[in-house]
């Protein structure tokens, strides 16, 4: 059976540079579980604004390369607990 949280963290991780799964389940377990569960939600939303923004025809390329990639790297972070108020747990 899987876990409650696990759509939460059903992304491709092999492009983050510092995840670990136990420190986010550990995350999702503890004081600021909710807080991490909105920014897996939030990461979501800009996977999506990236995915649409890298098809985008009206600006020029390496700017939207640019901001696709400020987007990934947004919901990077947010995956990778660094935002949570203990930082990285």
């Amino acid at each position: 059976m899987p876990q409650p949280d696990d759509e939460l963290l059903a992304f491709d991780t092999s492009g983050l540079e510092d995840w670990d799964e136990r420190r986010a389940r550990a995350a999702l377990d503890g004081g600021h579980g909710a807080l991490y569960r909105n920014h897996l939600r939030i990461a979501l939303q800009l996977d999506a604004w990236a995915e649409a923004e890298s098809r985008r025809t009206d600006v020029d390329a390496r700017y939207r390369a640019g901001y696709t990639q400020a987007l990934r790297d947004m919901a990077a972070f947010l995956r990778q607990t660094y935002y949570l108020p203990a930082g990285p747990e």
